[in-house]
């Protein structure tokens, strides 16, 4: 596959996943519409859609379509957006950027903030309950998306990671924060692609293992960005960590065990993709997404 074929793929996903994500927002009625507003700027606000665009090709590589998947793909976007928003509280992380904007909280204000990432959370999954997909299949989404955002996934991670922050966890311990803080909702990408198309229980565990690798890798990186990065390509401020005396994987570790561990999972990521049809698209995005710059 060509970068050109890589670039049109990519870019036919985020715009069919950009063009349903408005159209999924509930209609603001009397002194709704300050959240509404908050909800529809953190949706548009120059997101990768690096999710949604997994749970859509998860569903090819299984034979099934795009469009079938579409819904739970975009309510998948709707915790990502309600995670980072929280994420950018002054309770959480205090970041007054996002994707070089100002953050919920800044350009509206605390508490509409707060309100807009609770109401993305609960609306998404009305989102996936009005799917055109069997009872069967619904029951299954919501279920693996309430696993994977709540205590036993992403808020699990985050916890941890807050106990973390002013402490000195070991590599084992942060590993465990990364598989839940970022892998569990990669995870339910991939899986949620799977469970749109049908997919069998070896496909399954398959685009788990990935997911898990990848998203571990995809943070390991992270860590390294905010070491190395460019304030301006990354629309965040550079050097949060240290300044928070925050430690990492890459503080930790070192620079060049980090780089080469984010390669050794991507490698291990890249190999569970055996069990599926015409993954070439999914390798070539696991391969950017862990050797980005922004």
């Amino acid at each position: 596959m060509t970068d050109f074929e890589f670039e049109n793929i990519l870019k036919n996903d985020i715009r069919k996943v950009d063009n349903s994500l408005l159209s999924y927002l509930p209609d603001a009625k009397d002194g709704q519409y300050q959240v509404a507003e908050a909800m529809k700027y953190s949706l548009i606000n120059g997101g990768k859609r690096i999710r949604p665009v997994l749970a859509l090709e998860f569903a090819r590589a299984c034979g099934g379509t795009r469009n079938d998947c579409l819904p739970l793909a975009c309510a998948l976007e709707y915790v990502h957006t309600y995670s980072l928003i929280h994420d950018d509280l002054p309770c959480m992380d205090n970041d007054d950027l996002r994707r070089g904007k100002p953050s919920c909280h800044k350009q509206f204000d605390e508490a509409t903030a707060l309100l807009a990432g609770d109401a993305l959370l609960t609306h998404a999954f009305e989102i996936i309950s009005e799917a055109e997909l069997s009872d069967d299949k619904k029951v299954i989404a919501v279920s693996l998306l309430a696993q994977n955002s709540g205590v036993s996934g992403m808020i699990g991670g985050q916890v941890i990671d807050l106990l973390f922050e002013q402490g000195s966890p070991n590599l084992k311990e942060l590993l465990t924060v990364y598989k839940l803080k970022t892998g569990a909702l990669i995870s339910a990408a991939c899986l949620l692609g799977c469970i749109s198309a049908g997919a069998d229980s070896s496909q399954m565990a398959a685009a788990s293992k990935f997911a898990y690798s990848l998203g571990i890798a995809f943070q390991i990186q992270d860590d390294i960005l905010d070491i190395t990065g460019d304030e301006k390509k990354l629309g965040k401020p550079v050097g949060s960590d240290a300044t928070n005396s925050k430690k990492t994987y890459a503080t930790i570790a070192g620079l060049t065990k980090a780089q080469q561990d984010v390669k050794k999972l991507t490698d291990n990521a890249i190999s569970q993709l055996d069990a599926f049809e015409d993954t070439e698209f999914i390798k070539l995005l696991a391969l950017k997404l862990v050797n980005r710059d922004r």
